[in-house]
């Protein structure tokens, strides 16, 4: 059964000049019955000398995401999207709350 995916920025972390340097994401799946699987991670930034730096003020969630895309690629990726099935299918065994037959 195949996923459909979001991703979101949960937080980040800039040196003195206000250049991202850590980004903290999620990436969660979910599948064709609402089930749900997420994986969180991590994503340093190096800072590279005379590269233009995007203003702080200015970044969109998008443009850190598409940073965060092009690292998170091949194996890791699989990586990722593994823990996520796995999470998914874990939760899906969760035994539900249930309202107790005798309450009124």
């Amino acid at each position: 059964m195949s996923l459909t995916y979001t991703w979101a920025i949960t937080g980040m972390k800039t040196n003195e000049i206000d250049a991202v340097v850590q980004t903290y994401w999620k990436k969660v799946g979910t599948d064709a019955n609402g089930n749900v699987g997420t994986f969180s991670g991590a994503t340093p930034f190096t800072i590279q000398e005379g590269q233009s730096l995007v203003p702080l003020d200015q970044l969109t969630e998008e443009q850190v995401l598409e940073w965060i895309k092009s690292i998170v690629v091949g194996d890791y990726e699989t990586h990722v999207d593994s823990q996520i099935q796995k999470d998914l299918d874990r939760n899906k065994s969760i035994v539900k709350d249930i309202k107790l037959p005798w309450a009124p």
